[in-house]
């Protein structure tokens, strides 16, 4: 028996015209938004209101940005924006050189304080383990 599979499970249905229920109702619930605002508030303030408000409905009816919807980078920055920050301070070697009595001053740090340094005789042991280990395992 043989059964037919769905190619385009991912993509969404075109139902009112070029656009998708998700998409309609964003743009139907941005309009009637504005339609609103446009009868209870004044002309002139209406038009500042209704401007972000049409751009942001439009926004999310059409504007996909690393093929993500623009609601969920909407939903991102305001859980960002709104959410508390941790922020830390990791105390560095260049403020412990600074204090009295730890160096001279204006002295620069080497690269030995903070990673190991190998010599080449070291680092040809190292080299010979590894080659040993890998001919015993063959």
């Amino acid at each position: 028996m043989r059964f037919q599979v769905p190619q385009f499970i991912g993509v969404e249905d075109k139902i009112f015209g070029p656009f998708t229920a998700k998409q309609f109702v964003y743009l139907v619930g941005g309009a009637g938004l504005c339609y609103i605002i446009f009868k209870f508030l004044p002309l002139f303030v209406a038009i500042i209101v209704v401007i972000p408000v049409a751009l942001i409905s439009v926004a999310l009816a059409i504007i996909k940005i690393n093929d993500k919807p623009f609601i969920f980078i909407l939903e991102a920055g305001l859980k960002y924006f709104m959410g508390s920050k941790l922020y830390l301070w990791k105390k560095g070697r260049n403020a412990a050189s600074k204090t009295p009595g730890k160096g001279a001053p204006g002295a620069s740090l080497e690269t030995s304080d903070f990673a190991p340094r190998l010599s080449e005789s070291k680092l040809k042991e190292l080299t010979w383990s590894l080659d040993v280990k890998e001919e015993v395992r063959k």
